[in-house]
């Protein structure tokens, strides 16, 4: 497995990460116990870069990583995030950049995850009411009491990011990345790239949509939170199909599966780019790792632009209220 170094801090991650998010909350029912054993997988096949945060099931996912962590956790670079909140019922109920609840939200993370120290600590989304200076200035002293060794941000404007970087390093900025959200090629990954800042590349299959194996509407389980997204609801789910079936064409073509394809793109978009794409079986985890055998030329690559140039999807990526939380 390559490894990258991770922004401006002396930690090196796989260039392909694992998101743990749908191991415990959004995407329908859950199997711990196949979620460690992925997790054990990933850590087996060289993946040592782990993605969760408080919010997902409410601390649940946090728990769920310690518990596959036990005995490994000098193999991980482990990341986990702040500032959304959520009531005991699931639901959200805002976002918080108080430097007070920065510490908070730290300490009841590293008792979730049974560590001393966090690797990479996220503000999980700006609080807008806050000056971004005292929440990072929060966020930088605990990096001078050593639970946490370096800090990003995540879905943050590039404007936030540049004063966010001028209070601490920034070592990674996560943001939605894949063939059909390109909008970070504007201004945010170019900011990146200017201040040395990793992009860490979340839903980088699209939530699974770019995968083919989300043919219709119905087959989103009841609770899954998908049901609720733009892409995924009424015409728009029916002209992401359009995308998709160009997706499957490609992948044809170079004797590999969609998923592989989709992710290829991302690696192939620099070295600096990380993408963590999450699942809960195995199967698909060994099938994201073939993704690092592919390669493309640059006819290949302009065939892409073309089917899936910025903008491609219909329907924003999240719903209206969610909206208001990214680019902050």
């Amino acid at each position: 497995m390559r490894l990258v170094k991770l922004g401006h801090s002396s930690l090196e991650v796989s260039v392909l990460g694992l998101g743990c998010m749908g191991m415990s909350d959004f995407y329908g029912t859950h199997q711990d116990d196949e979620s460690v054993a992925v997790i054990h997988r990933a850590l087996d096949l060289g993946m040592n870069f782990l993605d969760t945060a408080d919010v997902y099931g409410i601390g649940r996912n946090e728990d769920l990583v310690s518990r596959a962590l036990k005995g490994r956790r000098d193999q991980v670079v482990l990341a986990t995030k702040f500032g959304n909140v959520r009531e005991p019922d699931g639901r959200f109920v805002g976002v918080n950049g108080r430097p007070e609840y920065v510490r908070k939200a730290c300490d009841a993370s590293l008792k979730r995850l049974n560590v001393e120290h966090i690797d990479l600590y996220y503000q999980h989304r700006v609080d807008r009411s806050v000056p971004i200076e005292e929440t990072v200035g929060a966020m930088s002293r605990l990096v001078e009491e050593g639970k946490v060794r370096c800090l990003g941000l995540s879905e943050a404007s590039p404007a936030t990011i540049r004063r966010s970087h001028k209070t601490h390093a920034i070592s990674a900025l996560q943001t939605e990345y894949s063939l059909w959200t390109r909008d970070p090629e504007d201004e945010i990954l170019p900011t990146c790239r200017e201040l040395g800042i990793t992009f860490v590349a979340y839903s980088p299959l699209g939530r699974g949509f770019l995968t083919g194996q989300i043919k219709r509407y119905e087959d989103l389980a009841p609770d899954d939170w998908r049901r609720n997204m733009p892409r995924f609801t009424g015409g728009n789910f029916e002209k992401n199909l359009e995308l998709v079936r160009h997706i499957e064409r490609l992948a044809e073509e170079k004797k590999c599966a969609p998923s592989q394809l989709a992710l290829a793109w991302v690696l192939a978009q620099g070295k600096d780019v990380v993408p963590i794409p999450g699942t809960t079986s195995q199967k698909h985890l060994e099938e994201n790792l073939g993704a690092l055998e592919i390669s493309f030329t640059p006819e290949e690559l302009a065939r892409i632009d073309e089917i899936a140039p910025q903008g491609v999807a219909s329907g924003a990526r999240y719903p209206e209220m969610a909206m208001k939380a990214v680019n902050g």
